[in-house]
């Protein structure tokens, strides 16, 4: 019997992709613990697996040896698969899919509901409603400021459209720039450091590669408005932590509306002090159109790959 081991955690909420994987006759076994699995949790459970779905998981060359010589396939439930050793599944021979473009406007609206909370202070304010206490704290509005987003693919490209129809000023920093979307939507492409320097939200929408993890440290935090917002619902490895708190408390910005963190579930328990800071829980593909469209996309490419099929949405 084929057997597929399904960590990605909303991948279950979808009835039509489990269908399609049940219908094949898979035995499925589902993430154990309800939160993404570290490497030597995966070691456990990848031996004689033929699939893996997956979703933020540690996927290392480890874990894909571990599940030689029957692992044919992993499916990234997601668009980002830098947690999955892609090099060393080549080398093995395995197959990786992944599910582009499909999460696109999920994360974008994501992006400007934090970057409200943030500019308004609507979580801030709504635990002191629920603590008793009617007192408003003063926010700022969004038309006419201007909103630095770094990196313009579908998501950034979303945002832009988004922050547009608030009637913002949009610049952007990209190696590639789009140059035919940024006539079509006003957008002014400028380098890196005069984005941060001059805009009023920054909204990070960068893949986690060497050049920009820790992008976000010290030095940039400390070139931006002291009035500035950060966004990131990107990687959270594109930003230093610990000198974002440290930018947090002494005011070197006024605040933070952030979706993915460096280590996940987030347990430094000094964000959660901040009053000036909105949490989520990497939570920005999560709708309930997202989730669907992405498992079936994911349930279907791992069907194909084990039936000798191409897939539909290979990484390459």
């Amino acid at each position: 019997m084929i057997k597929v081991l399904v960590t990605a955690r909303s991948f279950a909420l979808c009835e039509e992709a489990k269908t399609i994987l049940e219908s094949q006759g898979y035995s499925i076994t589902w993430n154990p613990v309800g939160r993404p699995l570290k490497e030597q949790e995966l070691l456990a459970l990848i031996p004689g697996m033929d699939a893996l779905i997956t979703g933020t998981d540690e996927v290392s060359e480890k874990v894909i040896a571990a599940g030689l010589p029957s692992l044919k396939v992993i499916g990234k439930y997601g668009v980002g698969y830098d947690n999955i050793d892609v090099a060393a599944a080549k080398r093995h021979g395995v197959q990786v899919t992944f599910t582009p473009g499909v999460l696109t406007k999920a994360v974008a609206e994501l992006a400007m509901g934090l970057l409200l909370s943030a500019a308004r202070n609507i979580a801030a304010m709504d635990g002191l409603v629920r603590q008793g206490k009617w007192e408003r704290i003063t926010g700022t509005e969004l038309a006419d400021k201007t909103i630095g987003i770094v990196g313009t693919g579908n998501i950034g490209r979303e945002v832009a459209k988004r922050a547009a129809a608030f009637d913002m000023n949009v610049t952007a920093y990209d190696l590639w720039p789009n140059l035919d979307f940024a006539a079509q939507y006003g957008i002014k492409y400028v380098p890196l450091d005069e984005l941060l320097a001059k805009a009023d939200f920054i909204s990070l929408h960068t893949p986690s590669t060497p050049e920009t993890i820790g992008m976000i440290n010290l030095k940039s935090l400390q070139g931006m408005k002291n009035t500035a917002v950060l966004i990131n619902t990107a990687r959270g490895d594109l930003i230093v932590e610990e000198d974002l708190i440290k930018a947090l408390q002494e005011g070197v910005i006024a605040g933070a509306g952030l979706d993915t963190f460096a280590l996940e579930p987030l347990k430094d328990e000094r964000f959660f002090s901040l009053r000036n800071v909105v949490l989520s829980p990497h939570a920005g593909s999560n709708t309930r159109e997202t989730v669907a469209r992405m498992s079936v996309m994911v349930a279907s490419d791992v069907v194909a790959v084990l039936t000798g099929n191409p897939p539909h949405y290979p990484v390459k």
